[in-house]
């Protein structure tokens, strides 16, 4: 296994030798190797706005190839025994961490969060890889008598077959690891499309699984400028059986129209526009932690991140106080800067969503407490943000915002705190602070959502289940519900062997 390059403080000369040793080429097969028109792309960072890398950018034929690989891999790869590919997950998971601090560094300079959160990304990207490699030697399927008593029932679990993933930029290791890992685990080979704003961390992480032992064709990485052209035949060939997508709901709905005509199992984890209740008998110092959490984690550029705010009218004063305050707390600097606590936004056009909402707000009605402008100079920073008052219909209370920005708004009573709660096409997840626990209980119940985190401001979690409803997607990631994604159930109606 290669060794780390940086360290936990690292300098110019670590980011650019850590730059230069990454591969630059398309993964297939087995094989780096160039675009077949030779094309390429350049990777920004997003603090500076500069290129840090020019990689290769798949072409349809690449794409193809890609497919081709992992279809010729599926039939030994599927063969493979359990125990050996949890071997494989497990030396990945000791690689990743071993390797904590590159893949720190290299999170912050292509996404932009502080070093700390990136960290953290790694803590819980590699997660994924030690979960799996713990459940792979689990699958099971069951023997029975049948009811009758005339024929034994066998159900087995066998892979679902080369799969699709298409990744996004905002957590460029986890989100890889949250599929390849399952994946692995149940014998089903790859193609990835990692994000073109994102792509060398998911450069990195195959370096990493081919040296940890993964066979040829297993996994293929096919990062691309041109998406749709590249992944749409993909979809449409008959070889693919499953379609994994972390992004937007808009392209999630056309994806899903798209795997429609090969009737592929799908897994979407779409948008979010996540509601955090805090109720007048919270504890408040724990819900303005769990607010910052929920709100500032990776900047905001985050589907779970609290989008609406929503304060029970008897400490609203109080809590608006308390919030915007740590928001002013915040330094925003480039992500290897240590006083980082708000990195820059992922790229222009980020950011001027971000300002398009917090102004519309502002010219609905709502009150500018903290913000509300970026940073002028190189990159695309935005300072946090947080607006009251936002009265019901305001634009940022119905689209995900994906930056610092926090919106609050003030409620009566629980029943008018779920209908707001409630009052979305999405249902990722939703946070609420109380100390009733019975509320707590009625809020699991009756909050529309797939996750719910009662007093905290995080729930993801490699072990359990990750995934929402309505317009927020279909599927789950992670848990033991995780594996099943990527397994199908075959049932083998076996003669009652007493029978004459």
């Amino acid at each position: 296994m290669s060794r780390a390059l940086v360290t936990s403080t690292p300098t110019p000369d670590d980011e650019r030798r850590l730059i230069d040793s990454l591969p630059t080429g398309l993964f297939i097969g087995g094989e780096w190797r160039a675009a077949s028109d030779g094309g390429t792309f350049d990777v920004l960072d997003p603090s500076t706005g500069l290129v840090l890398a020019s990689i290769a950018s798949a072409t349809q034929a690449d794409g193809a190839a890609a497919l081709d690989a992992a279809a010729d891999a599926q039939r030994a790869w599927g063969r493979t025994a359990p125990r050996e590919r949890a071997e494989i997950l497990r030396r990945a998971f000791e690689a990743v961490t071993e390797r904590a601090d590159d893949f720190a560094l290299l999170m912050t300079l292509e996404m932009g969060k502080p070093l700390a959160e990136a960290r953290g990304e790694v803590v819980y990207g590699a997660e994924f890889l030690r979960w799996f490699s713990e459940e792979t030697a689990r699958i099971a399927g069951r023997f029975a008598m049948a009811p009758d008593g005339n024929s034994r029932l066998l159900v087995m679990k066998r892979p679902v077959g080369p799969s699709l993933f298409i990744t996004p930029w905002n957590f460029p290791l986890a989100m890889a690891t949250r599929k390849i890992a399952p994946a692995i685990a149940a014998g089903c080979t790859m193609v990835l499309k990692p994000a073109a704003l994102t792509p060398l961390t998911a450069l990195l992480f195959t370096q990493v699984l081919t040296e940890a032992g993964l066979p040829a064709g297993v996994l293929n990485v096919i990062q691309t400028t041109k998406a749709g052209a590249v992944t749409g035949p993909l979809i449409q060939d008959p070889r693919l059986r499953k379609l994994s997508f972390t992004g937007s709901t808009e392209v999630g709905r056309r994806l899903i129209a798209d795997a429609a005509h090969q009737v592929l199992r799908v897994s979407m984890e779409l948008g979010g526009n996540a509601p955090l209740l805090v109720f007048d008998d919270a504890d408040l110092d724990r819900a303005v932690d769990g607010a910052m959490l929920a709100k500032m984690r990776n900047g905001g550029e985050a589907c779970t991140a609290a989008n609406r705010i929503l304060v029970q009218q008897g400490i609203a004063a109080e809590f608006s106080r308390r919030l915007t305050e740590r928001m002013a707390a915040h330094t925003v600097a480039r992500g290897t800067d240590p006083s980082s606590k708000t990195g820059p936004l992922v790229d222009e056009g980020t950011r001027d969503k971000v300002h398009e909402l917090v102004t519309s707000a502002v010219e609905a009605g709502a009150t500018l407490a903290l913000g509300g402008r970026a940073v002028p100079g190189a990159g695309y920073f935005y300072e946090p943000t947080v607006l009251t008052d936002v009265p019901a219909g305001a634009r940022i209370l119905n689209e995900e915002i994906f930056g610092p920005v926090a919106p609050i708004v003030t409620f009566t009573t629980e029943e008018q705190g779920i209908q707001l709660a409630n009052a979305t096409e999405y249902g990722l997840v939703a946070y609420a602070f109380t100390r009733d626990l019975n509320r707590g209980l009625r809020l699991a119940e009756e909050l529309e959502v797939g996750m719910f985190g009662l007093n905290t401001g995080i729930v993801s979690n490699p072990a359990a289940p990750f995934g929402g409803v309505k317009q927020s997607g279909t599927g789950r990631e992670g848990g033991i519900e995780g594996i099943e994604e990527y397994l199908e159930t075959r049932y083998v109606g076996i003669a009652d062997p007493y029978a004459p």
